[in-house]
């Protein structure tokens, strides 16, 4: 009696592990700098009848807009904004082939920008490997790993959000932190300025000023 394992403790590192390797959809995240009057594109093949989504921020530069249009292999664009701060598009790939998108920041001539952006091809697998086909309901275990592992999803999205967030905060502090030093800068050389064409003045009014005297010759 004291050897045997309960069926759930037994099960327990399997369900754990198949928890820590569950795959993430394919795709590519990326932070990248956009320079003014420019465009930056990338491209990924997708499979016919397969869902991709797209979601881009812009943390620093600017207005922090962007245009933004998707193509698909076909050259016709099945998406397109326009000074947009952020955004998320989903779309089912209709043909197979490789999609572009862009990134433009043409309509800019000095600011440059720092963008983000989130691609992801497909769906989620489902943890456990027959999931999607067993007939008898999940046990105990099993629907807790199911449970930590959408909320650990969300706690990824929040910490992906927050640190965009931080990212965008921290450039604008320091935007504002530069443009204060420089005007504190101007008004320390404007006040000695004007300090010391004050005592300039002052001094040309004390000054004690001699009458020539000219002599006359015979």
């Amino acid at each position: 009696m004291g050897g045997l394992v309960p069926r759930s403790a037994s099960a327990l590192p399997l369900l754990l592990l198949l928890l820590l390797q569950a795959e993430r959809p394919r795709g590519a995240e990326l932070t990248f700098e956009l320079p003014d009057s420019a465009k930056q594109c990338f491209h990924e093949e997708v499979e016919q009848g397969v869902k991709f989504s797209l979601d881009y921020q812009v943390i620093t530069g600017g207005h922090y807009d962007v245009d933004c249009f998707v193509k698909d292999p076909l050259g016709n664009t099945i998406y397109s904004e326009t000074k947009k701060q952020y955004d998320s598009f989903t779309h089912k790939a209709e043909v197979k082939g490789v999609y572009q998108f862009c990134f433009s920041n043409e309509f800019s001539t000095f600011s440059h920008k720092t963008v983000y952006f989130d691609f992801q091809v497909g769906d989620e697998p489902p943890i456990l490997p027959d999931m999607g086909n067993r007939v008898t309901a999940l046990t105990q275990m099993e629907s807790a790993c199911v449970t930590i592992h959408e909320a650990l999803k969300t706690v990824i999205d929040s910490q992906k959000h927050y640190r965009l967030r931080e990212a965008q905060d921290r450039a604008r502090a320091e935007d504002l932190n530069s443009r204060v030093s420089y005007w504190s800068i101007g008004e320390t050389i404007a006040l000695f300025v004007v300090s010391f064409s004050q005592v300039l003045l002052l001094k040309s009014f004390f000054t004690e000023k001699r009458p020539i005297s000219r002599t006359v010759h015979s």
